[in-house]
């Protein structure tokens, strides 16, 4: 973390006695915010790491950058990895902890009515398949969501996913991360001799009804795998009713805006994450009565490439 944040650890037991353990970032001078109606947005941010590999701790580039004027409280889950159990563990492990969220809002200094999801790559996919999952389940409104080159489709058939050869990401590897997440499932379906049926919220790109999600942000590069997937999902979703952003950058492979952080196009990149996030804090608020009261602003921003 920068000199601006401090991180601590926090441990959430599961249901069968083992720990799910917490990173929780907060502006260095959080005192400054401490009095009663000084709340601030809440982010729940899942890492990288095609669901298999990576930790919380990757992931502080962003959320300093988030957290460092002090209206952003940030919780990481170290959720579980797809080589120690498939779905859904990951993504019960990440539901768990917005609930846990909702729950301790008063306890961590942040707004109940701005809980705000994001996440790179495999935590992007985990990140849309929360907002999916808290749409149906009603048990907590999500105010806004980031899901940045979100992996959003096992099926790998559209153009860009289909023997990519991109630095850091390729189509061998995304193959492999889906198979070793979808691996229950996809043993279950073959010992039964049935059809395989993959769910939703493994996969959000299966999910045919896509109004009534939160207002969404995203970076895509033109050369990521994951791009046609990406800008298919968030015009499903422009076209659904939901506001959204994002913007496809020329030239650049996954991950492009945390590996060579100080290009010209990754510090675009960030800035434009920076100031969509602080654009969403301003604007989005949602509640138990009204499922999302939004600004228009964002409604008329174009799916750029």
């Amino acid at each position: 973390m920068s000199s601006d944040t401090v991180a601590e650890e926090k441990a959430i037991i599961r249901e069968d006695g083992t720990i799910l353990r917490l990173v929780i970032v907060r502006w260095a001078q959080e005192d400054q915010f401490s009095e009663e109606g000084n709340l601030v947005t809440g982010l729940l941010w899942m890492h990288d790491g095609g669901f298999a590999y990576g930790l919380p701790e990757e992931e502080s580039l962003l959320i300093d950058e988030f957290c460092s004027d002090g209206s952003c409280v940030a919780v990481l889950p170290d959720y579980t990895k797809s080589l120690e159990k498939p779905y859904p563990a990951a993504l019960e492990d990440c539901y768990r902890t917005l609930l846990w969220m909702k729950d301790n809002a008063k306890e961590l200094g942040i707004r109940e009515d701005q809980i705000f999801v994001g996440g790179r790559g495999a935590g992007g996919g985990l990140a849309a398949a929360l907002c999916l999952r808290a749409r149906d389940m009603r048990d907590v409104r999500i105010a806004f969501q980031m899901p940045i080159y979100p992996m959003l489709d096992d099926r790998m058939e559209t153009e860009s996913a289909i023997d990519n050869n991109a630095p850091v990401w390729n189509s061998k590897m995304n193959r492999v991360a889906w198979d070793l997440y979808l691996k229950d499932i996809v043993e279950a379906m073959q010992m039964q001799g049935e059809d395989i049926e993959i769910p939703v919220y493994a996969a959000p790109a299966r999910e045919e009804d896509l109004s009534d999600m939160p207002p969404a942000c995203s970076i895509v590069g033109d050369l990521e795998l994951l791009k046609d997937e990406t800008v298919l999902y968030f015009a499903r979703m422009k076209q659904a009713g939901v506001p959204v952003s994002l913007r496809v950058y020329h030239g650049c492979f996954h991950a492009f805006e945390s590996t060579v952080i100080n290009s010209s196009v990754a510090i675009n990149a960030r800035r434009y994450l920076l100031e969509s996030f602080r654009y969403a804090q301003k604007h989005y608020f949602a509640s138990n009565e009204d499922p999302l009261r939004l600004s228009r602003g964002m409604e008329e921003e174009e799916i750029e490439e």
